[in-house]
């Protein structure tokens, strides 16, 4: 099975790289983990007044400073069945497009458990995810 994981460098995501890795004959060994990663999209305003290739560097740091500690943890643990997917643009529709192109069959996210009334008020990316898709989502928190 492919396993989808979305990072962003929070406390959150270490929370549910962790509890990956401490299940790992449930989670890891025999599984493929795709590990995504998306960057907020640059603002059409400010991109057009930029070259293509500052913008790319711009991605691609950014996205390095999730995915290189996240390399790190998986190297550490002795994981290397896994696959990067680094993306840009609106979060939850690039993690559910991400989910869809590797067909995953899992989708793991961390959550800061804000709670309904949080949820309501600031939007979610956990809740969009698990409204818009027919994949299993599991919410670490």
């Amino acid at each position: 099975m492919k396993i989808l994981i979305a990072v962003d460098g929070s406390a959150y995501t270490r929370k549910a790289l962790d509890y990956l890795l401490s299940n790992r004959g449930m989670f890891v060994d025999g599984h493929q983990l795709v590990v995504v990663h998306v960057c907020t999209g640059i603002s059409g305003h400010v991109s057009r007044h930029l070259s293509k290739e500052i913008v790319a560097d711009y991605y691609a740091e950014e996205s390095a400073k999730v995915l290189d500690p996240v390399k790190a943890l998986f190297a550490e643990s002795g994981v290397s069945n896994y696959t990067i997917d680094s993306r840009h643009g609106h979060v939850a529709e690039e993690i559910l497009k991400s989910a869809a192109a590797a067909q995953a069959g899992l989708i793991v996210l961390g959550t800061h458990g804000h709670g309904i009334f949080g949820r309501a008020l600031m939007g979610s990316v956990a809740t969009k995810v698990i409204a818009e898709t027919n994949t299993t989502v599991l919410l670490v928190q």
